[in-house]
């Protein structure tokens, strides 16, 4: 019953937001540009491409077109975070500016506090100052292909995405890493395979892994290589299939008193991880006279996972 409701709650969403995201474009369009065209800057490409990088490109009223400097103000107060931009004209006459920002501390970037943070641009023209906000018209992109912009910071995993008020004010949306165990390595030998992992969006407390297959486990110590880096390491004698039949192993981290986590490639580019970081199979001996077929896999989901089958040697 309640995965019922929840798939009509979807379905409710998915079917206010097809009417509410064209409906809100043409209020922008219609109401708000010409309302505040004349006293903001309009975006004409925001985006955070790889994780912690916001890129924005906007064009000038035409009270600021004699502007000679620029900076992108972020957040609210007498001290925002100032980062320099760069303002030039285009073939057409426009006044434009750039700008690129690190985001986040734990990558020696800016500082964003959880929520959203108002964007606005300080204009120097001569000796005057002016400071203007800064106008989402535009929805944002849709990337088609392999490779999609990151979801969150390969570094840390924080998520940041540009998005915009009622009145289509620019902001930018920081929240905190998703917890959950990255992959960094697979290596798979004669007799065990070596996983390396590292946590993000959670403390090491204690952690430890598991292999898990329809009705088996296999427990796995977890030992630190270097700082924020563990292996795992699980026999493959252990895991060789009881049957004929293949047999699914899947990875779980284990941390302090929290749920168990897949490990998983989370923090990635790429629209298809099933596809695109496909990787071959290796034949093993894991026993006397007995050799198994091992394939590392993401699922469509990104999560780790070894196909084990029995190789039946031929004359």
């Amino acid at each position: 019953m309640g995965s019922i409701r929840t798939r009509l709650g979807r379905a409710r969403r998915a079917a206010v937001h097809r009417i509410a995201v064209p409906l809100r474009a043409r209020l922008l369009r219609s109401v708000f540009l010409p309302l505040r065209g004349r006293r903001s800057a309009r975006v004409l490409y925001a985006a955070v491409l790889d994780g912690q990088t916001m890129n924005l490109h906007a064009e000038l009223p035409a009270a600021a077109r004699a502007a000679d400097g620029a900076e992108l103000l972020l957040g609210r107060g007498r001290s925002p975070h100032r980062s320099p931009a760069r303002v030039h004209t285009d073939r057409s006459g426009r006044v434009l500016v750039d700008a690129a920002v690190l985001l986040g501390a734990g990558t020696g970037g800016v500082p964003v506090r959880t929520g959203a943070t108002r964007l606005r641009l300080s204009v120097r023209t001569g000796r005057r100052t002016r400071s203007y906000p800064l106008l989402l018209v535009e929805g944002p992109h849709t990337y088609r292909g392999t490779t999609r912009p990151m979801a969150a910071s390969p570094i840390s995993g924080d998520r940041y995405r540009i998005g915009r008020s009622l009145t289509g004010s620019a902001r930018l949306r920081h929240a905190p890493a998703r917890p959950g165990a990255e992959v960094v390595d697979v290596h798979i030998e004669h007799a065990r395979i070596d996983v390396r992992l590292r946590l993000v969006g959670l403390p090491a407390e204690d952690p430890w892994c598991e292999f898990v297959a329809s009705g088996r486990r296999i427990p796995c110590a977890l030992t630190e290589t270097e700082p924020g880096v563990w292996r795992a390491e699980a026999p493959l004698a252990g895991m060789y299939p009881l049957s004929g039949r293949r047999e699914h192993w899947d990875v779980l981290l284990h941390s302090g008193e929290r749920r168990p986590h897949r490990v998983a490639r989370l923090l990635h580019d790429l629209s298809d991880p099933q596809r695109v970081l496909a990787m071959r199979p290796v034949v093993v001996a894991p026993r006397k006279d007995a050799l198994m077929s091992v394939e590392p896999r993401y699922t469509p989901a990104g999560n780790l996972r070894f196909t084990c089958r029995r190789v039946e040697e031929t004359a």
